[in-house]
């Protein structure tokens, strides 16, 4: 079974988006949702509350974005989990059911592209288009080097390897989570096609100044100080180019 991770606070526009592909019930007992849902005030539980796909959600304050993650892997019963906050969605039912067949595999993680679209829904283009980092043809946790290269969610895990997110992060914990997931990896499987969308407008864009120096502490815990300053020279020229 493949849990389908999504954390939200007064966001029930967002939320509604993630779920709308599944309401239809096709994939039945091979899919769960998992909402955890920060005691919103916008309606959200009482949605929730009416809904036959959301059985297993929870409505009550955290400590923040990471920390409402990690009871979402608490309270997952599947053997994978797919993190799709509200808000980020599945980019169609072809991509749900190619995740279904690769887990069929039973690899460590799967990966694929993200469509990066605007809050209104409008496709903006490719991940790896717009940032400038080249999807990678095998992923492993050094694949990072030179920032995040697929999005996190595009990113399914298997729970056993599903590693706590580091609360002490507040912005960039998703690439600290994936590279030490990724150290535990060996089997990993590569979707060739859009997986997710991910609207901008996500809490680390609002703190780019913030996120960056966070980036670059978390790259260099996992690559050493010398890598990651060449790495970040790279990147910056990467960014005067693109």
């Amino acid at each position: 079974m493949l849990s389908i991770v999504s954390i939200c606070y007064n966001n029930l526009k967002g939320l509604k988006k993630t779920l709308e592909i599944f309401e239809n019930h096709k994939w039945g007992n091979d899919i769960e949702l998992v909402i955890i849902d920060g005691n919103s005030t916008d309606g959200t539980k009482e949605f929730l509350n009416q809904q036959q796909i959301t059985k297993n959600f929870i409505s009550e304050s955290d400590k923040g974005i990471y920390n409402a993650m990690n009871k979402g892997i608490d309270k997952a019963n599947g053997q994978y989990l797919w993190f799709l906050n509200s808000g980020d969605y599945a980019f169609n039912e072809k991509a749900v059911q190619s995740i279904l067949n690769a887990i069929e595999k039973n690899p460590d993680a799967i990966y694929g592209e993200t469509m990066l679209v605007d809050t209104n829904g409008k496709e903006l283009g490719l991940r790896s288009t717009i940032t400038g980092k080249e999807f990678p043809e095998n992923l492993n946790w050094k694949s990072f080097k030179m920032g995040m290269n697929i999005g996190h969610q595009s990113f399914i895990i298997k729970k056993e390897l599903c590693l706590k997110y580091n609360e002490n992060y507040r912005y960039v914990s998703d690439i600290d989570w994936m590279i030490r997931c990724l150290k535990q990896c060996q089997n990993i499987i590569k979707i060739p096609q859009i997986i997710s969308c991910f609207t901008l407008d996500g809490f680390s864009t609002q703190k780019r100044k913030e996120s960056n120096l966070e980036r670059f502490n978390v790259l260099k815990n996992h690559y050493g100080i010398i890598s990651n300053l060449w790495h970040h020279l790279l990147i910056i020229i990467r960014k005067l180019k693109h």
